[in-house]
């Protein structure tokens, strides 16, 4: 597949994380955009719903579709609000070899856990199971017809305890307090800008749904079970999220293994940097050096056996639509950095 381009369908196309997968496939040398579905805007131009595409010389002839005249494509990628693709499934199953979902529909596999943070997809039981895939973690190509991407601030939770984790380096108990930006809640988020404006805000303290997914995950990739205390805050930012882990050594661990651990977990992996030996407080991760990027960046910093870990990416790229062109390009046979950016974009 890597010498012909592969046909997407990008399925939502009129939210963020549609809008920023259709951004980074327009040039992505592999891919024909074939198909760009959006309900209520079906006719639309795509630079009249997302103007800041709009000088691209391919997006003059593009418009949204409705999901029904979905033709046969290689990959679709499932950019609706969570809660939407159950239902629409069969219809997309059957005209895309591959999907890739990038809500939160079939992240869970608990029943109860599913029913409490996801009643929506409840109600509509997969064709076939999900397999739950993070390029850095889960390993090799993944072979399922059917793929959910992880949760932004998850993901980037699990890229800051992994390799504590992986190694046995810490005890149960973390705690981890995750700040995002506006678009985290989508484009039909209900908070007034000039509330968020200026402001810093609590979002949500306990019972996230990113909570289960965090404890899936990390059991899955090393085995481990977790107390885990997961707070969420809402920052007056469009991108971006940091998250701080804060986590108890086990007796003897010296900082050393754990900067030795960091190292392993993420060597020879493009887009997960850890930061080296940060002194000051610009050479931890930051907003500033992965907003724009496909990159997520890592810290870690270890005192009286207390080992605080810090991470940072852009929600709508690695925590999103370039998280899920990064595994389609390892699908597909491409390279796996094809058409995603590892800078950021500041001031």
């Amino acid at each position: 597949m890597a010498d012909n381009k592969i046909t997407v369908a990008v399925i939502g196309a009129s939210g963020y994380t549609g809008g920023e997968v259709i951004r980074l496939l327009l040039d992505h040398p592999g891919v024909e955009l074939a198909f760009l579905s959006a309900e209520r805007n079906a006719g639309v131009a795509v630079g009249a719903v997302h103007p800041w595409l709009r000088n691209h010389p391919a997006v003059a002839q593009l418009k949204f579709r409705p999901l029904d005249e979905l033709e046969d494509v290689d990959i679709a990628f499932g950019c609706l609000p969570t809660g939407a693709l159950p239902a629409r499934l069969p219809i997309i199953a059957e005209r895309a070899k591959r999907v890739l979902n990038l809500a939160g529909d079939f992240r869970l596999r608990d029943p109860q856990e599913i029913e409490r943070h996801y009643p929506k997809t409840a109600q509509h039981p997969p064709l076939e199971d999900f397999a739950y895939f993070v390029p850095e973690l889960s390993g090799g190509v993944p072979e399922s017809r059917f793929i959910n991407l992880p949760g932004c601030m998850a993901v980037a939770t699990l890229y800051g305890l992994y390799p504590l984790f992986a190694e046995n380096l810490a005890v149960d108990r973390v705690i981890v307090d995750a700040k995002t930006g506006s678009t985290g809640g989508g484009r039909g988020g209900s908070e007034p800008p000039a509330e968020r404006s200026g402001n810093f805000r609590v979002h949500k303290l306990h019972g996230h749904r990113h909570t289960p997914e965090i404890h899936q995950a990390l059991a899955d990739f090393t085995g481990a079970s977790m107390d885990l205390q997961f707070s969420t805050h809402s920052l007056d930012v469009p991108r971006g999220i940091l998250v701080t882990g804060y986590a108890r050594l086990r007796d003897g661990v010296r900082p050393l293994d754990v900067k030795r651990a960091y190292a392993k977990a993420y060597v020879n992996r493009p887009f997960v940097r850890v930061r080296p030996a940060p002194k000051a407080p610009q050479d931890f991760p930051m907003l500033k050096a992965v907003v724009g990027s496909n990159v997520a960046e890592v810290a870690i910093s270890v005192r009286d056996g207390e080992c605080v870990s810090v991470a940072a990416l852009d929600n709508l790229i690695k925590g999103a639509a370039g998280q899920a062109i990064q595994t389609m390009n390892l699908i597909s046979g491409f390279d796996e950095a094809a058409g995603l950016p590892r800078t950021a974009v500041s001031p």
